[in-house]
């Protein structure tokens, strides 16, 4: 499968792999980004390198209004739509759950939860033979924290990346007759600068691959979940976390 893929967060980290590996396989990129601007134009000029079709579009994927502008710059630009991949999030702190503002987890909640929920629904409004499209694949960036729970370090993120999960399994149920396939990946502890300085020393030893992970190794399940390889896989969630 190909066309137009809409990855959001795509400036830096898994996002940008991502998007940068979808223009080696053919798709036509929307290169979502909030406020990393510069990160963003290098990404859309290494899938344009590649021979694929970039567009750049700003927007924070916690605003309706932000979301919907961007489906309809990739309508616009790019045609119909063939994939989206929820890749957005954010960290509003680190500690313990008592620690945190009724502020960091509501804007953690908008970002993380919310955005992907309000994305897939554009989406499958977009590609669901129930309203004359195609059909399509969503892939959404989960996180082994929520199974883990992230117990004194972000239990609001671990919470947060927990609805990912259930929207991945009711999703991929409601629209399997529509041509829409829904399936998630759960990264790990992946090599990007979300991380707090010292975090791998802390981690290392509960990790049974003895590595942290790379975007490149996210990207590469992810586009198998996008392609045509994958037409009878839905409402899967596949971890990448090296054993974890």
């Amino acid at each position: 499968m190909s066309g137009a893929l809409i990855v959001t967060g795509a400036s830096r980290g898994i996002g940008a792999a991502i998007a940068k590996a979808a223009g080696r396989e053919g798709w036509s990129v929307c290169v979502n980004y909030n406020q990393s601007k510069e990160p963003a134009e290098a990404v859309a000029a290494e899938i344009e390198a590649a021979g694929s079709k970039a567009i750049l579009v700003q927007g924070d994927m916690s605003r309706a209004e932000d979301i919907e502008r961007v489906f309809e710059a990739s309508d616009r630009e790019l045609g119909p739509l063939g994939g989206l991949v929820n890749n957005a999030g954010i960290i509003t702190g680190i500690g313990r759950l008592d620690s945190f503002s009724y502020e960091q987890v509501h804007r953690i909640f908008e970002v993380n939860s919310v955005g992907p929920v309000y994305c897939s629904r554009l989406a499958v409004e977009r590609m669901s033979t129930k309203h004359g499209g195609k059909g399509g694949a969503i892939v959404n960036i989960a996180s082994a924290a929520s199974t883990l729970g992230s117990a004194n370090e972000f239990i609001h993120y671990a919470a947060s990346k927990a609805a990912i999960d259930a929207l991945t399994y009711g999703l991929s149920k409601e629209v399997a007759t529509e041509g829409v396939r829904v399936n998630a990946v759960s990264p790990g502890y992946i090599e990007s600068d979300i991380h707090y300085e010292g975090r791998w020393e802390k981690l290392k030893h509960a990790i049974p691959m003895g590595r942290p992970g790379t975007g490149d190794e996210v990207a590469q399940p992810v586009l198998f979940l996008l392609s045509d390889k994958a037409s009878y896989v839905s409402g899967a969630i596949l971890r990448i976390a090296g054993g974890r």
